[in-house]
């Protein structure tokens, strides 16, 4: 096992949850992961993180608060004018 160290797995914890991270890389930092359980609590975290996110982007917001929006826009837009 090639140990690539807390400081580069949290450097590129981003990278590699993405699976932006060549196969070496990501095989170093997956086997630190493994044996790093400060480096496993933050990636647990970040995991998380980009999950709640990315459901959160494919939500669309209620009509009313649409309507809500853009009347306020509409509104703003008048007194600036």
């Amino acid at each position: 096992m090639t140990d690539c160290g807390c400081e580069k797995a949290r450097r590129d914890l981003e990278e590699y949850l993405r699976n932006e991270v060549c196969k070496t890389e990501h095989t170093e930092i997956r086997e630190h992961l493994e044996n790093c359980a400060t480096c496993q609590g933050e990636a647990l975290v970040a995991r998380t993180l980009t999950e709640v996110v990315s459901r959160a982007c494919k939500e669309t917001a209620p009509e009313e608060l649409r309507d809500q929006v853009l009347a306020r826009l509409r509104a703003a837009q008048q007194g600036a004018h």
